[in-house]
């Protein structure tokens, strides 16, 4: 860990006391001994401040990036402007958390970055730009902290894909379904006419679930063959040269509330399936209260290696 803040190093060790199996071996001041401490030990994961004395963070991770390839690196840092989190992300960080946010996402950073994840703070996200490292199919996770959160975070999906010509599926509860249809024609997308078109298609998840579950588990060759034919259907109604399907829903987050977390990891499965056979986009959302410390890290890392990134807002 290297910040030149005393405060900050002992806030980061509070955090961290969540995972006892983590160890902070050690601690570094400036960029030089940050580089000096990572050959030496070369740790699982280096937590980077940017604003590093003697020598910045960013150049700091370019040099250990090449002394100790297998250090995964997590910037957190006071920075948030584009240019910066770009900068930092193209040394081969996976993670970048802002400070404000580091209480809520530090130690989801840290468990998604181990397994070789990238996490980015929620605030920032839209200010990165990965798509030359990025796999070309995207399965992401959010964590959403509530209902306002999920749906202006669908809206922003499903509204980037409509305007783009290409299709939009979403799986959300009765209740939410006119407050989601009201945000997409605040953001000047013509719901009625692309339901119309075919080119979004909106469905319920409690009638999702009952097609898809068998003895309260899903049928993967039904949920396969299911959505496939969604995915198919809404990109040739698309008017795009070479349409893509942004696909979102609540299906995880309600069986994760029921206690379903078997059938949750199953569904990720096939929703990876699906990235790795079709031309889709999708994003899985599921409460922040859910996850619960140690009791619940050996699923949340289950359900991370199923995503290309995860994100928490």
């Amino acid at each position: 860990m290297a910040d030149d803040y005393e405060d900050w190093r002992r806030q980061v060790r509070s955090l961290f006391q969540a995972r006892p199996q983590w160890q902070v071996i050690a601690e570094a001041v400036d960029g030089p001994e940050a580089i000096q401490k990572a050959e030496e030990l070369k740790p699982d994961l280096i937590v980077l401040d940017i604003g590093l004395p003697k020598l910045n963070g960013i150049e700091a991770a370019r040099r250990i990036r090449q002394l100790c390839p297998g250090s995964k690196i997590i910037f957190l840092s006071l920075y948030h402007s584009s240019d910066m989190v770009q900068a930092a992300l193209s040394t081969g960080g996976l993670g970048y958390v802002r400070k404000i946010d580091a209480r809520r996402e530090l130690v989801l950073a840290v468990d998604a970055v181990l397994r070789g994840k990238q996490f980015v703070s929620s605030s920032i996200k839209g200010l990165t730009d990965t798509s030359g490292e990025k796999a070309p199919h995207r399965h992401e996770l959010l964590m959403f902290s509530d209902d306002t959160v999920l749906l202006d975070s669908f809206t922003r999906f499903i509204a980037a894909a409509l305007k783009a010509d290409n299709a939009a599926i979403a799986l959300v509860t009765k209740s939410h379904q006119e407050s989601l249809r009201q945000r997409l024609k605040a953001e000047g997308v013509d719901t009625d006419g692309a339901i119309q078109q075919g080119t979004f298609i909106l469905l319920d998840v409690a009638d999702t679930l009952a097609t898809l579950l068998v003895d309260g588990l899903p049928d993967p060759v039904r949920f396969l063959e299911d959505f496939s034919g969604l995915i198919k259907e809404a990109a040739k109604a698309a008017k795009a040269e070479h349409p893509r399907v942004a696909f979102c829903g609540e299906c995880l987050g309600r069986l994760w509330a029921e206690g379903k977390t078997d059938a949750a990891i199953r569904l990720e499965q096939g929703c990876d399936e699906l990235v790795k056979t079709h031309e889709v986009d999708i994003l899985c959302a599921y409460p922040l209260r859910s996850f619960h410390g140690e009791e619940d890290e050996h699923i949340f890392q289950s359900i991370c290696a199923e995503h290309s990134a995860a994100y928490s807002q």
